[in-house]
């Protein structure tokens, strides 16, 4: 395996969004200026949602205007509804994701609707920025399990993603929103899904609960995906799942990359030193392994 992987990073949407401690804006610009510098071609960087149901996403059009305009880096932001996507593009958002779940349980709890009506609602987005040239990204949410049904059908899964893509997203992000993934299951589930959508345009989110997360994520390479979600810090973690930890640390995975021969195009040190900002601003534990013994080597 020495190919190139692309590691979409989405500690400053997913990671902060459910923190308690509020992110002013500078500090959400620094962090994703520090993630920039350290090679990230993908950064999420906010969510237009409704700052009553996400207070620190409140300030997403201050946040994408003060962006870089003319950058190789893709700044995509969530927009879960036509409201969202308008506002966005108003912002100036080159890049939005839509969010589907292949649960009923945790859709009808997450967004308040079913999974076939979340859909509907996406499909206006889909036009509108197709006619705009804006590209969408698709995430599946509970693809290995689900707080409210436990394990999820993988041809329920299939049958999401493949809407999803067949509606216009150039990449599905299949998330594993609980952490409750195993690599044989993993396994499974590319296969089933790979039949349906081309490889290349699969991507995996997994969160840490378990410990399975980079074993997944090599599993996933095994199969062949090339595109990896990622949490600086390991910030961030699913507010509706018990006991559910954060994201997959990214410093993690580029250890594990650079060790596999695979390029991510990242400085691991200067992906270190901006997880080791947004903690301590945080004034919270560094999830990530690697960055914990990095900087414990470099105060010796």
């Amino acid at each position: 395996m020495t190919e190139q992987v692309k590691i979409i990073e989405v500690g400053v949407r997913d990671g902060l969004q459910n923190e308690a401690t509020p992110v002013p804006t500078e500090v959400k610009l620094e962090l994703i200026n520090r993630l920039a510098a350290s090679g990230l071609k993908s950064i999420e960087a906010t969510s237009f949602v409704s700052p009553k149901w996400v207070p620190q996403m409140a300030d997403h059009k201050e946040v994408l205007e003060q962006l870089p305009k003319n950058s190789d880096i893709s700044f995509p932001v969530l927009t879960p509804n036509m409201k969202g996507f308008e506002n966005a593009v108003a912002a100036g958002a080159k890049e939005v994701a839509v969010f589907a779940a292949a649960s009923e349980s945790f859709s009808q709890k997450n967004i308040n609707c079913s999974i076939d009506e979340s859909i509907e609602r996406f499909k206006p987005i889909f036009e509108k920025a197709q006619s705009l040239g804006i590209r969408v990204r698709g995430y599946v949410s509970c693809v290995l399990g689900c707080p409210y049904e436990g394990e999820i059908e993988v041809n329920k899964v299939a049958k999401v993603a493949q809407k999803l893509y067949e509606s216009g997203s150039y990449e599905i992000s299949l998330g594993d929103t609980v952490g409750v993934g195993t690599p044989g299951k993993t396994k499974s589930l590319i296969e089933s899904i790979k039949n349906l959508i081309p490889i290349n345009h699969l991507a995996v989110h997994f969160h840490d609960t378990y410990g399975q997360a980079l074993a997944n994520i090599y599993a996933a390479l095994e199969m062949g995906v090339r595109s990896i979600d990622s949490s600086v810090a390991g910030l961030g973690g699913c507010p509706y799942a018990k006991g559910a930890s954060g994201n997959v640390a990214t410093e993690d995975v580029v250890y594990m990359l650079n060790g596999l021969g695979m390029n991510s195009g990242i400085d691991l040190n200067k992906l270190v030193a901006a997880g080791d900002y947004i903690s301590n601003f945080l004034k919270r534990t560094n999830n990530s392994k690697v960055a914990n013994a990095l900087l414990a080597q470099n105060k010796n």
